[in-house]
């Protein structure tokens, strides 16, 4: 649960902070200028985002509606925009009203709230209007990939709740200070806020296809960032700046702060002396005459939007037809089910059980699945997409802890363009190929062991030289056992940990095993430094060999790392992020390459039978970026990424993404299904 909760308390905290921000400090002016009475105006559009927001939800929940990525994108980024003019449009009104604020404050500032009801509750409405868009299509993706977990639902109301006591203590404070430092110091936090929007916007737009350079940056921090962590989702959620950003953004930010922010201080500068400070007392506004339509237009704003909601629903929702309603459960499954058209459909699963279910659509001859829903709860509808064709389909249902249950095939004539199925794939299927992979990991792991105790003889012997070559070959045996990873446990860490999040970096007690030593050899520490970090290395991949036999190796991660492995060199080789001196990351993409080919070697039976034309592709992609890295060293002497030239950095990416893609299908063609 709180894995899935994690996300969406990042969301609510950021979103709800780059809202109420805007909404207290305008809270705050008002009561600071003693014109309680205009408060309504900007709850009321409070009100009217949020009850907009929420009926975004209803309409995502109750009709299963898929956006546009482009026109959400696109929406978000003109309401940005729109969002930012008014909040300067604000920002310079403050500084206005400053000027008036005497002896004679309470009639000054009456003459000078200039700004009419609806500007107030627009500048509200779309404060926080545009975020809560953004959090109700969030909160609904990732509850939809969550299933039934109650956690982005937690999540998101921690991270409002949290950004909401912090938008109140920031509130509670700007009504302490002084008067003119106030409106001063809230009109540049607000001109920066307003900055980072206006490139949060740019951005969107150009996500949107609106504006041009979405794949210019001006530059890229992701790779050193920890975008997830809380500074920097703080440091998003606040300034708007996102460690990648391209040069429309920037250009969007700087010239905003570079002609607004000037004027705003020229005008404080030159604004009339004020009096010495006067007391205002924050009394309430006497009682309005017309009391009886103060709630008029808030529940007319919060009614509409909910009305509105209601009636797309009511009105398009699709309503299936019979045979577009299918049955699961140990005795209904396909029940509903007839002869559908050709071409892509949708089939709504109704688990009528008591008991969760697998379901597929398959070819009773062969067993192929044409689609699949997993996990899907009794009393639940869910929809499965497929392209049919000419042929023969059925439905096969496996409750948990029952037997799989297949309903009576119907035969369907005509074309439908390519269809795709997929033979389902079983842990016996995989059991000799999982065999042979631990043969293989083994074999590594008694090598790795002799070349280790190597590498610690070295150092203990003070021959640093050697240490580096040898340091370099045990390095590289075990990046070629990458699809072990995922079961060597606690040991990796030992072996081939980073000292990226450990406190104090490569000098905490923690940072152990082959970078550790790296950093040491290549920083210019002693023998007597790298001795204890040598032999504990040794010690650890003696551990490693011990116990691999028996660790569970479960046979489903072998597919997966025939992606991962290279997904991982991408991500911290390719970017030189593990590099702690020795400049041999091109040698670890290498080694997991032939990690990779070694896996592909005991896979590739399954993987002919599975999909015939994928492997001469992927062997293709394979000698193209092998032949890249061959160029990229001489000897033992490898580039360091950070010296490659811009083609060459480029076609080693575009290299690796391109094996990449071709190897994305490897974990669906060779997923275990309990169809099988």
């Amino acid at each position: 649960m709180w894995d899935d909760a994690f996300p969406s308390f990042l969301i609510g905290l950021r979103e709800g902070l780059e809202a109420g921000l805007i909404v207290s400090i305008l809270v705050a002016t008002l009561v600071r200028a003693d014109a309680r009475s205009r408060l309504p105006q900007v709850w009321t559009g409070v009100l009217a985002a949020i009850a907009l927001a929420m009926s975004f939800g209803a309409v995502l929940t109750f009709t299963a509606a898929n956006l546009s990525a482009t026109a959400q994108e696109a929406f978000g980024g003109v309401l940005s925009v729109i969002a930012v003019a008014f909040v300067t449009a604000m920002v310079f009104w403050m500084r206005r009203s400053a000027r008036t604020f005497s002896g004679e404050i309470r009639e000054k500032v009456t003459g000078a709230l200039g700004m009419g009801a609806g500007v107030l509750m627009l500048t509200s409405f779309l404060a926080v209007g545009r975020e809560g868009l953004e959090t109700a299509l969030f909160l609904w993706t990732t509850a939809r990939a969550a299933g039934e977990s109650a956690g982005p639902l937690t999540g998101a109301g921690i991270g409002l709740v949290l950004a909401a006591a912090l938008c109140w203590g920031l509130y509670r404070r700007v009504l302490r200070i002084n008067l003119t430092k106030f409106f001063t110091a809230t009109g540049v936090v607000l001109i920066v806020i307003a900055a980072g929007v206006l490139g949060y916007g740019l951005r969107d737009l150009q996500e949107g296809g609106v504006l041009p350079g979405l794949t210019t940056y001006a530059f890229d921090l992701s790779g050193s960032v920890d975008a997830g962590s809380w500074y920097s989702t703080l440091i998003q959620g606040v300034f708007n700046l996102m460690p990648t950003m391209t040069w429309l953004q920037v250009a969007g930010y700087v010239g905003y702060l570079a002609v607004v922010m000037p004027l705003f201080v020229r005008g404080v500068k030159t604004k009339t002396p004020e009096p010495a400070p006067t007391t205002v007392q924050l009394s309430e506004s006497p009682p309005s005459p017309r009391r009886r339509s103060v709630w008029v237009v808030p529940v007319a704003v919060v009614a509409v939007p909910a009305v509105v909601a209601g009636l797309f629903v009511a009105f398009s929702r699709p309503k299936p037809a019979s045979s577009e309603t299918v049955a699961v459960s140990e005795t209904e499954c396909g029940k509903g089910f007839t002869a559908p058209d050709t071409g892509r459909q949708t089939f709504q699963m109704h688990n009528t059980g008591d008991k969760t279910a697998e379901v597929y659509l398959i070819d009773p001859a062969s067993n192929a699945v044409y689609g699949e829903v997993e996990g899907l709860a009794p009393g639940t509808t869910r929809d499965l997409v497929a392209t049919v064709a000419g042929g023969s389909y059925a439905w096969r249902c496996v409750p948990t802890g029952a037997k799989a249950v297949t309903s009576a095939t119907v035969h369907v004539s005509g074309g439908g363009g390519s269809v795709k199925a997929v033979v389902p794939v079983s842990e016996n299927d995989l059991a000799a190929p999982l065999k042979a992979y631990k043969v293989y990991v083994d074999q590594g792991l008694a090598t790795l062991e002799t070349q280790t105790r190597q590498l610690s003889t070295d150092i203990a012997g003070n021959h640093l030289a050697k240490a580096r070559t040898d340091w370099l070959t045990a390095h590289r045996t075990y990046s070629s056992l990458g699809a072990a990873y995922g079961t060597f446990e606690d040991f990796d860490q030992k072996i081939n940990g980073r000292a990226d999040g450990l406190a104090g970096g490569v000098d905490n007690k923690d940072f152990a095993g082959f970078h550790r030593i790296e950093y040491g050899l290549w920083h210019g520490q002693s023998a007597g430094e790298l001795k204890v970090p040598a032999q504990q290395l040794a010690a650890a991949v003696v551990g490693l060999r011990k116990a691999f036999p028996t660790q569970d190796f479960d046979p489903g991660d072998l597919p997966l790392r025939a992606h991962e492995i290279l997904e991982n060199a991408l991500q911290f080789e390719l970017t030189g992020d593990t590099d702690e001196g020795s400049g041999t990351n091109l040698a670890t993409v290498d080694s997991n390459l032939a990690g990779t080919r070694g896996l592909l070697t005991v896979l590739k039976p399954l993987l002919t039978k599975e999909s015939p034309k994928l492997l001469p592709g992927v062997d293709a992609d394979i000698a193209r970026l092998q032949k890249l890295l061959d160029s990229a060293h001489q000897g033992a002497s490898w580039t360091p990424v950070e010296q490659l030239d811009e083609t060459a950095k480029a076609q080693l990416d575009g290299a690796t993404g391109q094996l990449l893609e071709d190897l994305a299908p490897v974990p669906d063609l060779l997923e275990i299904r309990k169809s099988a």
